[in-house]
């Protein structure tokens, strides 16, 4: 082995469909070199020798990152030594954002921004503050004097919460979000998302944790993880005249959620509620069952879903739309984005989609369901 100052080591695992089982195991990142190694933590023997794999950078390798080395789907769970945990967490940093209700129809436009200023989205969940929510964290400065037109801004409608990783993270997003006052924003830092999206200091579109400490309490409290009891907020669907649509994993890791939201909002489609889910083996079968021995590429299908993490949105209309489904299906184009591409090229699959597996996104098929697809997600899954 090379020298240890470009050996990263994570904590890793990968479910192997042919088993039945999930596999852990170390996996160790070189950077002089970009080759990864894989170390099965059951058998105690290598799994991958030291070798180089297309497609990988350094930046991909944090941890709920999902890499894929010969076609698996390998997924980062945690830094397997102190020298690599130190060294990235100097590098890489957690910030929790809000984007504001008043923003919530520019959701696409702004997290477009957010990426293309070079930070992973880690997280996503559509939500409605309450006073306690407000009351529990750090959204309000404290010299603002008109605190209750702040508190009555924050709860009047969904609010979108983020956790975001990147390079020196919690400043970097200051100089992203710009000046509290989005006038003052205006006049210093045109390009920043509070001088394009805010209205002044209290309507100001962007809210950021300052520093790690508030950084910490903010995602515990937003993004509890699986052991808490505390759930977090409850999610804004409303299973309610709406479809279906799943960002999927290939297309999350390709940077290309703000651009997919935003076509569907450009097209006039309201997004109601939006959660990040990683969903698991069964849950995948199950959801896809209805494609099993009547597309040939069900058992593909299945994997992707499984391989990292989704978008999933309650699509609506403005108005009573009776075909929704059948609409939505229409923005989003035929199932093999080739084909897509020569006979609906304006489709989000036909932009967005590499192959009939990995088409960017999957929609409701059948009137009845749009509902229930929402359903399984944002009350089952969510619930569980």
């Amino acid at each position: 082995m090379s020298d240890h100052n470009d050996r990263y080591v994570f904590e890793a695992e990968w479910y192997d469909k042919i088993a039945c089982m999930l596999k852990k195991f170390y996996l160790y990142y070189y950077s002089s070199d970009n080759t990864v190694e894989l170390f099965d933590l059951k058998t105690r023997k290598t799994f991958l020798r030291r070798t180089t794999c297309d497609g990988i950078k350094a930046k991909d390798f944090y941890v709920g990152s999902v890499i894929t080395i010969f076609s698996r789907c390998i997924k980062i769970t945690g830094y397997a030594d102190t020298c690599t945990k130190t060294k990235l967490e100097m590098q890489l940093q957690k910030v929790f954002v809000l984007l504001k209700p008043d923003v919530i129809d520019k959701m696409g436009e702004i997290l477009k921004m957010i990426i293309n200023y070079d930070f992973h989205i880690m997280n996503l969940k559509m939500i409605k503050l309450t006073v306690d929510d407000i009351a529990e964290n750090c959204f309000i400065k404290k010299d603002i004097v008109d605190k209750t037109s702040v508190i009555n801004y924050l709860i009047s409608g969904p609010v979108v919460a983020l956790e975001l990783l990147g390079g020196n993270g919690i400043t970097r997003w200051q100089e992203l979000a710009g000046p509290e006052d989005s006038n003052h924003a205006r006049l210093t830092a045109a390009s920043s998302l509070r001088a394009c999206y805010g209205k002044d200091e209290i309507c100001n579109a962007v809210y950021g944790s300052k520093d790690t400490e508030t950084v910490i309490q903010e995602l515990q409290y937003f993004f509890p993880n699986s052991k808490s009891k505390n759930k977090g907020p409850k999610n804004t669907a409303t299973l309610q005249n709406c479809t279906c649509c799943i960002i999927k994993p290939h297309a999350i890791q390709e940077k290309l959620v703000g651009a997919i939201i935003d076509d569907i909002q450009k097209a006039g489609y309201m997004i109601i509620a939006a959660q990040q889910f990683y969903v698991n083996p069964i849950n995948s079968e199950e959801f896809l069952e209805i494609y099993k021995g009547v597309l040939p590429e069900y058992t593909a299908m299945v994997a992707e879903l499984q391989s990292g993490p989704c978008i999933v949105l309650e699509v609506s209309c403005k108005d009573e739309n009776p075909n929704i489904v059948a609409d939505f299906r229409n923005l989003c184009g035929p199932m093999d984005p080739n084909i897509a591409r020569q006979i609906r090229p304006n489709t989000l699959r036909a932009k967005y989609g590499k192959t009939k597996i990995q088409n960017a996104i999957h929609c409701s098929d059948l009137p009845e369901d749009g509902i229930l697809e929402v359903e399984y997600f944002f009350k089952i899954l969510d619930g569980i």
